[in-house]
């Protein structure tokens, strides 16, 4: 397992906090879209979408995990049709800031993922993360079929019964209905722009936890991923 430490610590939090787990749209039979199989030209690769703030941060982080081959930032979970990001910054379209991680299951287990996703982000702020303030900034997983939900819910009640987090998991748990690439210039963003002050003070801090954590084995560097 990539992250040795969260195994024994980590446990997440919340009914489940899973804000949604409860609800009927987390019971709704997962979602007959294109974005929820690899393409067959990619073999037995698979698909991970998961939102924790800034999807810039989110991207960096998966971007440098062993076995994963493409970080896509984007926006899901929400009911508007081809939203931009000044659409979803208004906090109206419902959907959040994602990414959605093309990963080869060999190398890398959606169970190092989830970990991965909770370690990088505080999963106990709704609406909130840092200086990032808004609905779309939410703690969200969307899972793409039936295993990656139990996985998930699996998890949660480990975090949960440890008592991982001070607070509770605010994280929902919903099926991926769509997933919208964002424009390209969010794309590798902090690859191209890591002199910037956000980056700076929000994600290269991400990324030294993330060497921190990985111990003796190396992150990958960043390969550009594909809008």
């Amino acid at each position: 397992m990539i992250f040795r430490l969260l195994a024994a610590s980590l446990g997440v939090v919340a009914t489940l906090g899973l804000v949604g787990a409860a609800s009927a749209q987390e019971e709704a039979a997962a979602p007959k879209d294109s974005s929820a199989k690899p393409a067959a030209s990619q073999g037995k690769l698979e698909r991970a979408t998961f939102g924790g703030g800034c999807f810039w941060c989110q991207e960096a982080v998966f971007e440098r995990i062993p076995g994963v081959k493409s970080v896509v930032s984007g926006y899901a979970g929400g009911t508007v049709p081809n939203p931009t990001y000044d659409m979803v910054s208004t906090g109206l379209t419902g959907h959040a800031e994602v990414v959605q991680i093309l990963y080869d299951p060999k190398v890398v287990s959606y169970d190092d993922l989830l970990k991965v996703f909770w370690e990088s982000h505080d999963p106990t702020t709704l609406y909130r993360q840092g200086p990032d303030v808004g609905t779309q900034y939410r703690s969200i997983i969307l899972y793409h079929n039936e295993d990656q939900r139990q996985a998930a819910r699996k998890l949660y009640q480990q975090l949960t019964a440890s008592r991982a987090f001070p607070s509770p998991i605010v994280t929902e748990l919903v099926p991926l209905k769509r997933f919208y690439p964002a424009e390209r210039y969010h794309q590798d963003y902090y690859r191209y722009h890591a002199d910037e002050p956000y980056c700076q003070t929000e994600i290269a801090p991400k990324l030294q936890m993330l060497r921190a954590k990985l111990g003796g084995a190396q992150p990958r560097s960043a390969s550009p991923s594909q809008p």
